[in-house]
């Protein structure tokens, strides 16, 4: 049940139900295609003639295409109805401390052009970074209408500032960096967390989340994030910072995190404790009095090739995180019972190594009888863009804001 907030409401107009209307139709079609519109009013209960006003107004501003009649019976052939992906496109980045992924994206959500470059040290060389990449597909792709840019960032934006706010992997003071964005590219900018942008992505176009309501994306890179869609609805909390079971305490005494903070989840089970742990080991092996110079590496690439290659401590490392994933993940299990738990990035090229481990440490330590889903996404990027592309379409698909 939602409460309605007597502080800050909207009172429903025709207007109102004019535009729920209009993105149920939508939404329908970007499902179904190629839809009739006779389909169109049994999938969605109105009227013939509602859907046929509101079809007509969508292709008239060039959301939807006309196709191929279909077969009838009898009487008048069906005409099917398509988005039109190439009316629209939208930018996404996805930063990261040492790279940054950058695409465009058409309102199928598929990628027009993707790029991968190393991530500028300071927010004013991203800002112009951004800027001219943007500048420039632009004029590659000058027939689109461009709905706007999102970023997906390793920290969380302050809600009512707009302010990137809290990065402590990424070194990043407090940013103000929609403002910034929004000068050099002249587009609408929608900020997110990298973790919020997953749940987003699964949940708008994983196929295995259409029936979950609750899901929870366990974003693992140099730190851990977690995104949390309850109820259907995306949770940020009262000022966006809600999420953080990254910097939550799993040990008093553990590693010092890079929020400040001791033996926070991360520091246990993110790629970069992984590698911590994998040069560990083999610089006590070095100090055991092995001749040969113990085999450090500098990041999780290296650590998960080793691993797929039978490296043995390099499968210790990753056991070791995956247990400790299992121990952060059977705490939301326990907390929020969600129906699917999404886990994103690199450690899921051993997804067949960590998932028997992740299951058995929520068996052992979550006792709710929660019966919570646990699969992995694709490839690290792809969830993150996705994620930030579906930010981005949301202010034409979503649900309109109303008490």
């Amino acid at each position: 049940m939602r409460k309605i907030d007597l502080n800050d409401f909207r009172v429903a107009t025709s207007e109102t139900a004019r535009d729920i209307n209009r993105r149920i139709v939508l939404n329908l079609i970007r499902r179904h295609q190629p839809v009739s519109r006779a389909d169109l009013s049994r999938h969605s209960g109105l009227q013939r003639s509602t859907v046929s006003a509101i079809a007509e107004e969508l292709i008239a501003e060039r959301w939807v295409r006309e196709g191929a009649a279909g077969e009838a019976p009898r009487g008048r052939k069906p005409t099917s109805l398509h988005l039109n992906s190439q009316r629209a496109g939208i930018f996404g980045i996805n930063v990261r401390p040492g790279f940054t992924n950058m695409a465009l994206a058409n309102l199928d959500g598929r990628f027009l052009v993707q790029e991968t470059v190393a991530t500028p040290l300071t927010p004013e060389d991203f800002v112009a970074l951004v800027g001219r990449h943007v500048r420039d597909l632009m004029r590659q792709y000058p027939d689109l209408a461009y709905e706007g840019l999102g970023v997906s960032l390793p920290g969380r934006v302050d809600l009512s500032s707009q302010r990137f706010v809290f990065a402590p992997n990424l070194g990043w003071q407090r940013e103000d960096l929609k403002e910034q964005l929004e000068r050099a590219t002249g587009l609408t900018v929608e900020l997110e967390n990298e973790a919020n942008v997953c749940a987003l992505s699964e949940f708008w176009f994983g196929q295995r989340a259409e029936s979950a309501r609750n899901l929870i994306a366990v974003a693992v890179s140099e730190g851990i994030g977690v995104g949390l869609i309850l109820n259907g609805q995306l949770v940020r909390g009262a000022s966006g910072l809600a999420g953080e079971f990254g910097h939550v305490t799993i040990a008093d005494n553990g590693p010092r995190c890079a929020c400040g903070n001791r033996g926070c989840w991360e520091v246990y089970a993110s790629n970069t404790a992984a590698v911590r742990y994998y040069n560990d080991l083999v610089s006590k092996k070095g100090q055991a009095g092995s001749a040969a110079k113990p085999a450090t590496i500098k990041d999780f690439d290296q650590l998960t090739q080793l691993a797929e290659h039978g490296n043995p401590k390099a499968g210790e490392a990753i056991d070791f995180m995956a247990h400790h994933l299992g121990t952060g993940i059977a705490m939301l299990v326990t907390g929020l019972a969600p129906d699917l738990i999404v886990v994103v990035g690199e450690v899921t090229r051993l997804w067949e190594r960590v998932e028997p481990i992740i299951t058995e440490v929520i068996r052992q330590r979550s006792f709710t009888h929660a019966s919570s889903r646990l699969i992995a996404s694709g490839p690290a990027p792809l969830p993150r863009l996705r994620g930030i592309i579906a930010l981005v379409l949301q202010k034409r698909f979503g649900a309109p804001m109303i008490a």
